[in-house]
Order: structure tokens, then sequence, then C-alpha cells
């Protein structure tokens, strides 16, 4: 299966989200940077995806990304967990969420700021 399908522009990601509406499912979605997708990222998700509700996971733009949008959306779409990955576009990310109307809204932009933190203390302190 190629994973890339499960990446939805904006008007997409609204349309999912409604249509499981209509359909009396429930969407869950995760917020976060995913820069890069750490064995952390999958393990959170897959916490989160238990059966009750499709899992959307929102790539958001850190401060100082080291990937592309598009890369880290197609990384956080290569996991299992994960049913859709949504790229905000250029409408302000808090307006987005609120036209999702998910049922479940997990922030993680702080805790994927302190992975990214952790990954590069690591690394450096390999250098060393």
């Amino acid at each position: 299966m190629d994973t890339r399908t499960k990446i939805l522009d904006p008007a997409r990601a609204l349309e999912v989200a409604r249509r499981l509406r209509s359909e009396g499912k429930s969407l869950k979605v995760v917020i976060g940077h995913f820069d890069p997708v750490l064995a952390g990222h999958a393990r959170r998700m897959a916490s989160l995806s238990d059966g009750s509700a499709a899992l959307m996971a929102i790539v958001a733009d850190p401060p100082q990304p080291i990937l592309a949008a598009r890369a880290r959306a197609e990384l956080v779409a290569a996991l299992a967990a994960v049913n859709y990955v949504a790229l905000p576009g250029d409408a302000p990310l808090e307006d987005f969420l609120a036209k999702l109307e998910a049922a479940e809204l997990v922030r993680a932009e702080a805790a994927d700021q302190e992975l990214t933190r952790n990954l590069i203390q690591h690394v450096q302190s390999r250098r060393n």
C-alpha cells in the first residue's frame, strides 16, 4: 500500500471528518511536529489508536524544522496506527482544528519539541 494516499490537504481532511461524522464514526486528532518521526511518536500513536475512532495526525510546523512538512507527513503516514495525515495549509491551525470537529483532540507539539531536543542533545553528545 502506498501510505502517501493517507495524506490529505485541508479540504479533503474536512471532507473526511464530515463523512466520518455522517457515518456515526468518531475522529481522534493528534497535532504534532513529527520532526523527525521517532519511536516515541510511534508509541504515542499506537496508544491512541484503540479502535474506537479513526486517527488523524496533523503535521504542524515547529519553530525550526529539520524536515519539510511533506517529508514529515510521509513518515507519519507510514505508521500503521494512523488512518489519515493532514497538512493544515495556510489557514491558521486553530481555525482548521475547529472545523474538523474531532471527538478528541490531543496536542503534542510541546512533547514533540522535547523529543527533538533530546535527539539533538544525544547526537551532539556522541560527537564529543
